[in-house]
């Protein structure tokens, strides 16, 4: 069984899956959220295709560790998703995976607008390989 990491966002959901063995993070798509409620769709139909058996979604946290109006709403989609899947969810701390990500594509002198298109796919696997990370450690 895999486990699934997601960047939420307000346009668009970076997807992750981790390999069989949940030691490593591979990006696998970027959902657009264009129709209101399409997103949990196409979240369920990879739970099924890739046998996903619990989700990681990224927690923006403010600097001091607290959580602002943008934790929040993840929190609450966070809470959707275990409503409709009855899957573990996990929430991650997710402060500057996004900057990460972007760095690490400027870096490799990605254009700017290839960069929009997978900044949110990294993300999510910046967050998942996080959380796979940790539980490897214990």
């Amino acid at each position: 069984m895999r486990i699934m990491g997601l960047d939420y966002g307000d346009r668009r959901i970076g997807v992750a899956v981790s390999d069989a063995f949940g030691w490593t993070a591979q990006g696998l798509e970027v959902i657009e959220r264009r129709r209101e409620g399409a997103e949990f769709d196409r979240i369920a139909e990879i739970v099924r295709e890739r046998e996903v058996s619990e989700i990681v979604v990224g927690l923006p946290k403010n600097m001091d560790g607290t959580v602002g109006f943008r934790g929040q709403i993840c929190i609450d989609f966070a809470d959707k998703l275990k409503e409709l899947l009855s899957l573990p969810i996990h929430l991650r701390d997710e402060r500057l995976t996004t900057v990460s990500a972007e760095k690490t594509l400027i870096e490799a002198d990605v254009s700017r607008k290839k960069r929009k298109k997978v900044v949110d796919m990294m993300a999510a696997s910046l967050i998942l390989q996080n959380y796979l990370d940790s539980k490897s450690i214990r």
